[in-house]
């Protein structure tokens, strides 16, 4: 029986399916937002505790060079003028990220530009790759020997859960390596975080909107695929097609996330622990994203691992395998007349936050 009542249902209320949503409804258009979820905004979700904003799913900190998604997305919520400026722990040592200057001073002692760049091509002559055959030999090609053991094997075998020796040399195509004195990690010319955290964007972009969450599309498949003329798919996109090719791959992260009597723990918002004894891959300090004073403080620690049923795909693993397994997907999804595949699941690809709204956008525009 077709019981049409929208002209859209958005299944996933993250970014890609939020902004999507928004597009439809200032058109006119009739739309329900549906997620699994018990909050909309997917992995940009922020909770409240002890006044500060904790980014649930990690930390997201937006940063672009599209000035058009910029104002996009400043017409709903300012943002703030956090610089992401991690540091990288090793064995109680810290040293800045991105490679830069700072880093290089704190590993050799070296103070200019010419001095860094000669201890770099010195490793990597002594390293004798010519054709780097997996991650390993490519970083070191790329940095050479001391960057790569102190500030990437550890940190990338926990996040992966592989050896680097193991790892495709494509996963490391290039490596941010700055030779001056800036820590900014982005080279972007926006940056921020939203002034009182992710939760008013998404608002912002849901608002006016009919929203049903703790709603799973496929525990009442059948009902809700008639209850709209088209279908704005967020999810993965292997679990569309009921896994008839098989399972894609992903990363997951554990958060263990404590509140501290402390004010301040670490004096930033992200350290990265990358030395491969150390279970976690970084700790984040929610209250530095937005400049905060509270008595407390809240810290999560990131444990990286396979990711099983149940669990939240993260990280989708764009090995050879993956990607044509992906392929076959997205032959099936081409074919879909009623059916828009958008974002970082039904897309299996990794994507920054403003690249997920230039999707959206884009397929609004195209298919709107």
């Amino acid at each position: 029986m077709n019981t049409t009542q929208y002209d859209y249902l958005v299944v996933g209320s993250g970014l890609f399916g939020a902004v999507f949503a928004y597009k439809a409804h200032q058109a006119g258009f009739t739309v329900l937002v549906i997620d699994k979820r018990f909050h909309t905004g997917g992995n940009v979700y922020c909770e409240n505790i002890a006044d500060i904003n904790v980014h649930t799913y990690g930390a997201h900190i937006f940063h672009t060079n599209n000035k058009e998604v910029w104002d996009f997305l400043n017409s709903f919520v300012s943002f703030n003028r956090y610089t992401n400026s991690p540091v990288a722990n090793y064995k109680g040592r810290l040293y800045n990220l991105p490679f830069n200057m700072n880093t290089f001073y704190a590993l050799w002692g070296v103070k200019t530009p010419d001095e860094a760049k000669e201890k770099i091509e010195q490793q990597r002559r002594e390293s004798g790759i010519t054709e780097p055959k997996n991650l390993e030999e490519q970083a070191i090609s790329l940095v050479g020997k001391d960057i790569y053991e102190i500030l990437i094997k550890g940190y990338t075998e926990k996040q992966w859960g592989r050896k680097c020796t193991t790892l495709p040399a494509f996963i490391i195509k290039r490596l941010p390596v700055r030779f001056t004195f800036d820590n900014n990690y982005f080279n972007d010319l926006y940056q921020g975080i939203p002034i009182g955290g992710y939760n008013k964007l998404i608002d912002g972009l849901l608002a006016g909107i009919e929203v049903k969450t703790n709603t799973d599309f496929f525990a009442n498949r059948a009902y809700w695929e008639n209850t709209a003329e088209k279908i704005i798919f967020t999810g993965k996109i292997d679990e569309f097609y009921g896994y008839r090719f098989g399972k894609l791959e992903y990363r997951t992260v554990r958060f263990e996330t404590e509140t501290l009597t402390c004010e301040n723990y670490q004096g930033n918002a992200v350290v990265n622990y990358t030395e491969r004894e150390i279970p976690y891959t970084r700790i984040i300090e929610h209250k530095h994203f937005e400049f905060d004073k509270q008595p407390q403080t809240v810290i999560s620690r990131e444990y990286p691992s396979e990711w099983k049923e149940g669990a939240e795909p993260f990280y989708p693993v764009n090995d050879e395998k993956n990607s044509a397994l992906y392929g076959a997907y997205a032959e099936l999804a081409c074919k879909e007349k009623n059916v828009i595949f958008g974002g970082r699941l039904a897309e299996y690809r990794y994507y920054d936050m403003d690249k997920v709204i230039e999707r959206a956008l884009d397929k609004w525009d195209n298919n709107g």
